[in-house]
């Protein structure tokens, strides 16, 4: 029974005994029955008027609580005049204004919060209770090559992503990192953490590319052995070499020695070449970009290695946009970026097969497509790895160059094998 409801059923019962009374007064005093009626008539009214105080501050108090319930901290009361209300007005007042500060502040600190996630340079993925994706920045979709569709991951388990970074980040546990190389020669540190939400504690994920520091770190770090080793050898073979012409300049004896001096000749120049190679890699130039067709510059460089294609066996397809490809980019080093491509390739074909060159325009992209032996999946990570190479007598050097040539353009490029069992190196182009 509601308290209102109680209050009067006190009331009814009370002046009923009361007006019951005062019949029995009727009988015997009819003035004091006349007073008894007035004050009766007097606690009705009284009663109703206790009634209204009484209850104006539960019907306050239940219009506050139905505001608060619905969020809705604009609801204020106004004062009555009466001390009991106004101090319960008062203090409702007060408590609206607080919490209708601390929404705003929390709305705009959630508001800051989200956009310092949205635009920030690390990314960032939140995961709810499951372990499923709740939320992903835009830099972590970038990295992650899925774009911008942030929606379609939501509600995800990460574990059932195929992507190496999200397989990365189901395989942690709470406070641990580690650092992941892709097919496209980036390197990414993943840490996962942990924070409570509402009692039960919930994992984010910070990825930050580390590609640019340890590509510093290691040309800091082979490039001044390398310098010292091609000093060294340029020096001793540029005397060695000197020595062996004067010599087989001079000696008209068995022709056994003359063979042997000018095998020892081109093992010395052959040596001096392979330092240069090394060099180049840390000596390469900063491109200069110009309007450049990509499409005659691809022609071009298959020209060039039509030769040794044909000793392989090996034929070269072309599916190449309508119109031209015009990009920015140094053409000197696009050419010889394209040229150990297609070298690799060759190499990797071995014996009669196909490479395609594909472009498009929307979005702009080269790809390069062969069918040789492919590269096996625990090597994807190694491939763009200085002086790394998986053939035998192999220096690295020229995947590294490809490295260096791309990202010095800023196009970012990726190499891989298919399930289709094709090996696509596919570049991202910006148009002119």
């Amino acid at each position: 029974m509601k308290l209102s409801a109680k209050f009067i059923l006190f009331i009814v019962v009370i002046h009923a005994v009361t007006i019951a009374l005062s019949f029995y007064v009727f009988q015997q005093n009819k003035i004091l029955f006349l007073v008894s009626e007035f004050f009766i008539l007097m606690s009705l009214a009284v009663s109703w008027s206790l009634y209204q105080e009484l209850i104006r501050p539960l019907q306050l108090l239940v219009r506050g609580t139905d505001a608060i319930k619905d969020r809705d901290f604009n609801v204020k009361f106004v004062k009555t005049g009466k001390f009991e209300m106004d101090k319960l007005i008062e203090v409702y007042n007060e408590m609206i204004d607080q919490l209708r500060t601390e929404r705003i502040t929390q709305q705009e600190q959630h508001y800051f919060l989200e956009k310092l996630v949205q635009t920030a340079p690390t990314g960032i993925v939140l995961l709810d209770y499951d372990g499923r994706i709740d939320s992903i920045n835009p830099r972590a979709l970038e990295w992650t090559g899925y774009g911008r569709e942030a929606e379609s991951f939501t509600g995800k388990a990460v574990a059932g992503l195929s992507h190496p970074v999200f397989q990365t980040i189901a395989s942690l546990d709470a406070g641990a990192s580690k650092t992941v190389t892709l097919a496209n020669a980036k390197t990414f540190k993943i840490q996962k953490s942990q924070f409570v939400d509402r009692g039960f504690p919930r994992s984010f994920v910070m990825i930050e590319e580390l590609t640019a520091e340890i590509l510093e770190a290691e040309k800091r770090s082979y490039g001044k052995v390398i310098r010292m080793m091609a000093h060294e050898v340029n020096n001793s073979i540029g005397a060695v070499n000197s020595i062996l012409d004067t010599t087989l300049q001079l000696h008209t004896g068995a022709p056994e020695i003359r063979d042997a001096l000018a095998v020892a000749i081109e093992r010395n120049d052959h040596l001096n070449r392979f330092m240069r190679n090394f060099a180049d890699v840390i000596r390469m130039p900063e491109p200069r970009p110009e309007t450049l067709d990509l499409h005659a510059l691809l022609k071009k460089v298959a020209q060039l290695m039509e030769y040794y294609a044909r000793k392989r066996e090996v034929t070269f397809e072309w599916e190449l946009a309508e119109s031209p490809l015009l990009v920015r980019a140094d053409a000197g080093q696009m050419e010889q970026a394209l040229i150990n491509v297609i070298k690799n390739a060759l190499e990797s074909i071995g014996k009669t097969g196909v490479i395609r060159f594909q472009t498009t325009l929307r979005p702009a992209q080269l790809s390069i497509i062969d069918n040789g032996k492919g590269i096996p999946k625990e090597l994807e990570d190694k491939l763009f790895s200085p002086f790394f190479s998986n053939k035998a007598g192999g220096q690295g050097i020229g995947l590294t160059i490809i490295r260096d040539v791309l990202r010095a353009h800023g196009y970012p490029f990726s190499l891989r094998t298919g399930e289709d069992g094709l090996t696509r190196f596919e570049v991202a182009l910006s148009l002119f």
